[in-house]
């Protein structure tokens, strides 16, 4: 069977709405943080769907014994922040996934070559083989940045396809260079934009998703 890269636009209300608050200009700081936190919240409770592992058991309720699902404590779930935009997504993930290890993964554009480069990476020698893995990164533009996140995720073992990347805009080209590398990933944006600018930034986009959390423009 032929892989092919899935993408997610959940139609979900709460999604549409904080998207438009991150979209508007005129939103301030922490107001803009506090959406990139809900999508963060929305967009992981959606990619969660049958991607956590579950254990099937009975518990005792207070009326009689009674079947039981529960996340599985065993396989390993791990939240990788590409800093430092994707650090108010992690906000929000961290609400659905209150148990993952996280593992900030520090990676700059060349602004004139737009080539990225990679200045803080703690992730292990090797990861376990079932290792969920959760990539927030708030804009999905020219595609060197995750495609940097990705090598360095699978050189340590990670199946592509049990990774989930949260993102809330995504612009062509990036999705193109991930489903030739990485077919069997899944990715979850609040919408899919048409296309970039001369500089890489995604258009309408929502401009710099790091400088406009963090109100240092």
């Amino acid at each position: 069977m032929t892989l092919q890269l899935r993408v997610y636009v959940p139609p979900h209300p709460l999604i549409k709405h904080w998207l438009g608050v991150a979209r508007d200009a005129g939103t301030p700081p922490a107001l803009f943080k506090s959406a990139i936190k809900e999508l963060g919240r929305w967009l992981t409770y959606e990619a969660a769907r049958e991607w956590l592992p579950t254990i099937e058991t009975t518990v005792q309720s207070p009326l009689s014994e009674c079947p039981a699902t529960f996340i599985d404590p065993e396989v390993p779930v791990v939240a990788v922040p590409i800093l430092r935009a994707g650090l108010g997504l992690l906000e929000g993930a961290q609400t659905v996934l209150p148990n993952a290890s996280i593992y900030h993964l520090g990676i700059v554009r060349d602004e004139k070559t737009l080539e990225p480069t990679c200045y803080l990476n703690p992730f292990p020698e090797k990861f376990d083989p079932q290792t969920r893995v959760l990539i927030t990164d708030p804009m999905l533009a020219t595609g060197g940045t995750i495609m940097k996140a990705m090598e360095e995720l699978t050189f340590r073992g990670i199946d592509a396809s049990l990774v989930r990347i949260i993102s809330v805009v995504a612009a062509p080209p990036a999705l193109q260079k991930l489903s030739v590398a990485y077919p069997s990933l899944n990715i979850y944006t609040a919408i899919i934009d048409e296309g970039l600018n001369s500089q890489g930034y995604i258009i309408p986009g929502l401009g710099d998703a790091g400088d406009r959390t963090f109100g240092t423009f």
